[in-house]
Parts: C-alpha cells; structure tokens; sequence
C-alpha cells in the first residue's frame, strides 16, 4: 500500500491536502485512513494543519510552504486583510505575528505549525469587493488579499477606532503620505455602502474629505 506521504508528493508538490482529498488518493476505508495519516503524522512527514487539514512537512519540499496560501483553507470564504494586507503592501513598517483575515463568519483563532491564523467578523454587503487575487511566480500558490483602502476600513471596524481624519494614520499606523496618495476616489466609491458600521462609513467619509477626492 502507497503512504499518504508517498501520494502527496506526487499531487500536491505544493504541500497542502485535505483528508477527503487523501482518501480519494489512496481508496481505503476511514479507519485505514486514519491509521495512515496517523502513522505519517509521528514519522513527522506531515503536519496537521487543522482538523482534515494536513501540510507534508518542510524536507520533502522545492520551496517553503506559502503561509499566506494556506489562509482560506484553514477558515473561509475569508481574505487576507487589516494588519496583514497592509504590511504586504508595505504601508505599515512593523512585522506580523499572524496572518489577519477578514469573513462574514464569526471570529476565530488558530494555532498551526505554520504559524497563528486570526479571523476578524466584519458585516458587509459584498466580502469581495476591493479583494484582489493575487497570483505569485510559484506553481499553485494565490490568495485573496484587501487592497489598501479595504485593509484599513477592516482595521477600524475590528479595532473599534472613532477615526475621522488621516492623522490616525499618519501617528497609529504610520502609515506614510506617500502611500495614501495612491488612494483614488475609485477606491472610495468601489467601498461605498458596502459596511453597515457608521464608524467605518464615516472614517471613509472623513478620509476622503483629507485626501480631497
């Protein structure tokens, strides 16, 4: 009989699979299954990720596992956002200790091998609207990430910040003029009466009027 390692290697070189996915590779019963992933499991080939969620572990791969990749199958429909969007846009200078994102699901929090997984409940008419997919160089890795107008309306929801102006930004986030001048009024109005929070609405508003657009 092939191991899950075996399987993985050959289907998935990027290094995430499923249970279900497993099961369809290997054709045993749930039991076998189980034992197998188990076995896997305390050989250190791979890592559980969540429950039916496993990562093969670092040696057998080309490239490190993509963290950022990971994030919509650890807990979705979600996309990458506040803290974590803006440092990948490098409009904040400080690092990350998890990965940030926002759904309409509730709130959540996971500790994986690759790393901390923070879900943030933010109500809105349409999760996707000012989401990208974002495509990198390497085969299979892509994730949905807030452009930077989005980022920051999740952060005042999620923060409860009463922020009306640019200045918050400048003095919390530190967040450079430079990058705010970026913003377009096609940002502004792609966001318009998408958060049902009057704080959001009149950070944007406020924003908006600093930024003269």
């Amino acid at each position: 009989m092939k191991t899950i390692t075996e399987e993985a290697l050959k289907r998935v070189p990027w290094g995430f699979f499923t249970r279900a996915e497993a099961g369809v590779w290997l054709e045993v019963s749930p039991a076998a299954l189980d034992a197998l992933l188990k076995r896997a499991a305390h050989a250190g080939e791979i890592s559980r990720i969540r429950r039916g969620l496993f990562c093969l572990d670092r040696r057998f791969l080309a490239t490190p596992p993509n963290p950022l990749s990971l994030a919509q199958m650890v807990y979705g429909p979600s996309y990458l956002s506040s803290e974590t969007a803006l440092s990948w846009h490098r409009w904040i200078p400080e690092a990350v200790y998890a990965v940030v994102s926002t759904g309409l699901g509730r709130s959540r929090e996971f500790v994986t091998p690759l790393g901390t997984y923070v879900y943030q409940r933010v109500p809105q008419q349409s999760l996707m609207s000012g989401v990208e997919r974002i495509a990198e160089n390497t085969p299979h890795v892509a994730y949905f990430m807030a452009r930077p107008l989005k980022a920051l309306a999740d952060y005042v929801y999620t923060h409860d910040c009463d922020w009306r102006s640019a200045d918050p930004l400048r003095g919390s986030l530190r967040i450079e003029d430079d990058a705010l001048s970026r913003l377009t009024s096609e940002d502004f109005e792609e966001l318009e009466g998408q958060y049902r929070s009057g704080r959001v609405s009149r950070f944007l508003e406020g924003l908006r009027g600093d930024l003269k657009l």
